[in-house]
């Protein structure tokens, strides 16, 4: 039996690659389930990860070794374009419920896989901010906090 999809937003995939509060969970899910997210995840995750270097979270070797996985990783993941179908729901969603743009893009960009698959598949997310406006769109919501 193939692996199901679940849509991975980069608050939990960054647990994957850094040890924070809810990472054994979320390493967990990674898993059970293949990862699905927008194309701006691997930029988030950068951002993410360098971050966690700034802040002394982690070092610098800490930073290459979770940056190697990342892309080794990479190859396995089915990411969804942010083309105009993703943009326009995107659009929608932040002008309904207020949240960032980015955390609008992986609402739309499950949205879109949702009508893909003909089915609301899991969407994993750490941002409570996001939880909220992914359960107002029907998402089923799996909160990794």
């Amino acid at each position: 039996m193939p692996t199901p999809s679940a849509y991975f937003d980069t608050s939990v995939v960054v647990k994957r690659y850094v040890n924070e509060p809810s990472s054994i969970r979320a390493r967990e899910l990674f898993r059970r389930f293949r990862l699905v997210s927008s194309t701006v995840v691997p930029v988030e995750l950068s951002a993410a990860i360098r971050r966690r270097m700034n802040l002394g979270d982690i070092d610098e070797t800490g930073m290459t070794a979770a940056l190697r996985r990342i892309n080794d990783d990479r190859v396995r993941w089915e990411l969804i374009e942010v083309a105009p179908p993703v943009l326009s729901r995107a659009e929608t969603v932040a002008l309904q419920f207020g949240v960032p743009a980015l955390d609008a893009i992986h609402i739309a960009s499950a949205l879109v896989l949702a009508d893909e698959l003909g089915r609301r598949p899991p969407f994993f997310t750490a941002d409570a901010r996001q939880r909220e406006a992914a359960a107002r769109v029907n998402l089923e919501v799996v909160w990794v906090g």
